[in-house]
């Protein structure tokens, strides 16, 4: 039996609604939202990234959202090597 759930990515151009879409779909099939964002990565960046507020999430878990400070480096290499994974 195959245990791994389908994957759906949401993408375009800034500001065209990808987060709001996002959320609609999680709610519809029980999902969680993945952030694909250079810059959401970074904490207290919130207004440049327009990161979504804990009332537009609408109660569906976000990952990769505020995880790092700006000081640090982020990439692919990181991710796959960070703990708890």
């Amino acid at each position: 039996m195959n245990s791994l759930k389908p994957l759906l990515v949401i993408t375009g151009p800034t500001a065209t609604g990808k987060s709001e879409v996002a959320v609609r779909v999680a709610q519809a099939v029980g999902g969680e939202v993945v952030s694909a964002d250079s810059m959401m990565v970074y904490r207290h960046m919130d207004i440049g990234t327009a990161k979504p507020t804990r009332e537009e999430m609408r109660g569906i878990p976000h990952h990769l959202i505020s995880i790092i400070e700006p000081d640090q480096d982020y990439s692919v290499a990181v991710f796959q090597n960070r703990p708890g994974k």
